[in-house]
Order: C-alpha cells, then structure tokens, then sequence
C-alpha cells in the first residue's frame, strides 16, 4: 500500500512539474487557470471565436489557452495578426495535423496540411503558377457564368411554380458543387434538372464521410501522453474512407490521361493542368489527390457559406439591397445578366461582398498556425510547438478599428480602401502571409458575381408573416461558419421576362 501511495505521489509531482515547466522557462502570454491533465479544455465554449473573444476582454489581446497538454496561443486584434502572419510567418508557418487530419492528408503531402519547407514551397509555387494565375482565372470564367445563370434559371422556375419560400442553401450548394467539380476535374455530375449521377453521389459521400471522421477523437486527442491509446483503436474505417477516395479519383485521372493522349490537347482543368506538369515540377500521385481534394473541400464551403450570410443580411437591411440593386440597373441596365467582367464597374458591390467577408469570415479563427521555432510575439515567448491561431471573427467586431462594427455597413469601404487580399489586417477572411488562401481572387470573383445575378434578377423579401429581425442569424460552431438555420427567402422576380427566358 506504501508502495502504491509513493508511485502515485510520484506521478503526481512529475506531472505538477510537467505543467509548471513552461512558465518557469517562458514568459508565456496570460489566460484562463488551466486544470490539471485536462487544461482549459472544459472551459472552452463551443462556439470558440466567441469564447475566445470574450476571454480576450479579460486576459488581453494575446492569450495562453491550454487544450488538454497542448499550448494554444489566440491573438485577437490586428497589430498581433501582422506579428503572426507578417513578422514571423516562417516560425509560424506549421500546420497542427490531428490524428483524422494526419491520416487523411497522408501526412501533409497535400498543400493545406503540409508544414513549411521544401514541399510547400514547390506545391504553392505549383499552385500559383498552374491553377490560380490570372489566365487560367480568366480561361475558366464561362464555366463560372454559367453555373451562376443555372442557378437563376431555377430559382426563376421554382419562384414562378410557387408563391413559398425558398431555401437559399440549396441554390447556392448546387452552384458551388457544379462548379468546383468542373474547375477540378472538368465534370458536372449533376443534370440540367438536379439529378446527381453515380459518381456524383459517390464524390458527395466521401466529402461527408471525410467531414465526419474530422471530428476530434475525444480526449486523448488532446493529452499528448495519453495518445498513444489512439493508436490501439480500429482504423478500418480511415482505411476504407481512403481507398474509396483514392479509387475514385484516379479513376477520373485515368480517364483524363486517356482523352489527352488520344486528342494531343490538354484542357484548362486543374486535374490535367496537374497532370501535364507532374514531370516537370516532380509531382508525387499522393500529392496530385491532395491538391485536387484541397480544392474541393475549400471550394465548396467558403463561397456558399458567404454568400447565404450576404443574402441574410440583405433581406435585414433592404436599404442597402435596395442600393446595390441602384447600381447593378445603373451600370447594366434591365436587358441583360451580368457578366464577371462587370465587376470592376460595381464598387457597392463589391463593397457588399467585403462587409459579409468581415462580419461573417468563413474560417472564423483561421486554420491554426503551429510554431516551428520559439518566437515572440507582442513580448511574449511563443514556444516551438505552440498552435497559434488568429480569431479573425474578433478582429472584424473591434471597435477601434471599425465604426459601429456589429451593423452591415457596405459603405465604409467606400470610404477608405481596404484590401481583402492578406495585405490589411483588420480584414483577413481569407488569411494573409505565406499560408493565404491561394485561390483569394477566385473566390472573391465567384461571390461577387453570385450576389450580383441574385440580386439583379430578383427582389428579395422573408416569408409571409416573418419580420427581417426574425431571422435566425446565429452561426453553427465549428471550424467554418454556417448559419445555424438555413436561410429561408422570397425571390420576386425584377427584370423583364425575356431576359430570363435568355438564362
């Protein structure tokens, strides 16, 4: 029984000097009193950006947050995200991978989950100069358009069937699903009428399996020696999750390999782009799937989830749809749809686009950043291993940078410019430093062309009986920021009637 008490005293004292450890060596950032084992992890809201932002009233701008025996370090205002993402963006360039993550990145050999080095560099520069450069943007601009007016033409024909409702999300799934399909592999895999064919739907249950086996693995996930106990459980299902995806996407590679070689042209779409370049840019299979699906799972979330925010806000605020409705029928008139290239005629707009972007950014606290050497950051010492991550969603509501920062308010980028592309950071929806997203101007270009043919063709109201202030604005907590409720409005058509028998 001595024995027993003496290991158990033992343990004890060597994981109270384990937790003291850090802050005896470092000058870490202050936060919350973490417990024993389980640090802040019981403390931690849910919904993490409002936590966070509520505990940075308290602890300050920059603050220590333990998740279980992980050090998390949260910045929250814009002078600590330039230090993280400009400053010291290479120490702070790693990507944390969780066990889900590691797996199903392969390790990091895609783009997204790749820690900085060697392969990043090459598979950004890959990116940069193959998929998102200024004349693959523009050679892929009619599958934009035209998945854009397809989508019109539905919600004219389901708005003229019926006087009810209609729900936003799935206009908007169609058109993001439609067109990150074609921009990737060069296929829709849904019909004219919204059939989905067999690879479709087979392409549709990887994305959902992949999203369900990414929730964390409960505790152990979180206590580094604990995790060995992860190892001992059944990976069965990572392992068919993964055949099933690799299967399905070196099916269409093949078929694309095919049509090459038999025709001698290599199309615009990111698969062969990819394909037409692995030699020369030293391209592994493993890394080619990787990039392909970093697309898809980036490209289907980002742009629908703004753009049902956008509409929501709208229908609250029929002034400003109103005004942007002014504009689109001042520069366009009532004869034709928009087209991308009208953009550039359409500061409101686009004014509209930046205001969702900053009131609702799509990765509210980023993807987490990972400290590959010790740095500091606002004169405190950021250990080599601490996850670092940035609450843009805070950033975007701090009253000392933002006039009247909770009200939808396009009109304040009217009146001083403020870039949206990582180079001001009070605004950063889709980061900024060396891990932006690489497809920022696309995806920038696709929801304002979506907001702008939504708006143009139609006149947007809530149900019957339904006041705008009733309308469910809080978010689903997680890594991206959906609406909780899907968002449910009235389209009236506007514009004459021949113009949508041209749609």
């Amino acid at each position: 029984m001595e024995l027993f008490l003496f290991i158990i005293s033992i343990i004890i004292f060597i994981l109270f000097v384990y937790r003291l450890y850090p802050w005896l060596r470092y000058r870490l950032p202050p936060g919350p009193y973490p417990w024993p084992i389980i640090g802040n992890l019981l403390d931690v809201k849910p919904d993490r950006c409002r936590c966070f932002a509520e505990w940075s009233k308290i602890y300050g701008p920059i603050m220590s947050v333990w998740i279980g025996s992980s050090l998390n370090v949260i910045v929250s205002n814009s002078e600590l995200a330039k230090q993280v993402l400009k400053d010291c963006d290479q120490q702070l360039a790693n990507r944390h991978r969780p066990k889900a993550v590691a797996i199903i990145s392969k390790g990091g050999t895609d783009l997204v989950w790749a820690d900085y080095g060697a392969h990043y560099v090459k598979v950004r520069r890959v990116c940069t100069l193959e998929l998102f450069s200024p004349k693959r943007t523009e050679a892929l601009r009619p599958i934009r358009e035209e998945e854009v007016r397809a989508m019109i033409a539905s919600i004219f024909k389901d708005s003229t069937n019926s006087s009810n409702s209609l729900v936003l999300r799935k206009y908007l799934g169609s058109v993001a699903f439609n067109n990150i399909t074609r921009l990737v592999f060069g296929k829709r895999f849904e019909s004219e009428e919204g059939v989905v064919d067999g690879q479709g739907l087979e392409f549709r249950a990887i994305v959902a399996n992949e999203f369900k086996l990414g929730i964390p693995q409960g505790l152990v996930e979180h206590i580094s020696w604990l995790r060995w106990i992860r190892w001992l459980g059944d990976d069965e299902a990572f392992t068919k999750h993964l055949a099933h995806k690799d299967g399905l996407t070196r099916a269409i590679m093949e078929e694309h390999k095919a049509k090459s070689m038999k025709s001698g042209v290599v199309k615009q779409h990111f698969v062969d782009a990819l394909l037409s370049r692995r030699e020369i840019h030293g391209l592994s299979e493993d890394t080619i799937m990787g990039l392909l699906w970093n697309m898809i799972t980036a490209g289907m979330d980002t742009v629908a989830i703004t753009v049902e925010w956008a509409m929501a806000e709208l229908v609250m605020n029929p002034r400003v749809q109103h005004k942007a409705q002014e504009e689109l029928d001042r520069v366009i008139g009532l004869n034709r749809g928009m087209n991308e290239s009208d953009t550039l005629n359409l500061p409101y707009l686009r004014s509209v686009a930046k205001e969702a972007l900053r009131l609702h950014p799509p990765t509210p606290l980023m993807l987490p950043h990972k400290a590959n050497a010790h740095v500091k950051i606002g004169g405190f010492d950021i250990p080599k291993d601490t996850i670092v991550s940035v609450n843009v969603w805070a950033i975007a509501r701090d009253s000392s940078i933002w006039e009247d920062p909770l009200e939808f308010k396009p009109e304040r980028f009217l009146q001083r410019d403020v870039d949206i592309g990582g180079h001001d950071f009070r605004l950063l929806p889709f980061g900024a430093g060396r891990r932006i997203c690489p497809a920022t101007q696309l995806s920038i270009n696709l929801v304002t062309l979506m907001l702008g043919q939504l708006l143009h063709h139609f006149e947007w109201t809530p149900p019957l009986g339904v006041r705008s202030e009733e309308i469910d604005m809080t978010d689903s907590p997680g890594l991206v920021n959906y609406m909780r409720t899907p968002l449910q409005i009235v389209p009236t058509p506007r514009l004459p009637a021949q113009v949508y028998e041209r749609v």
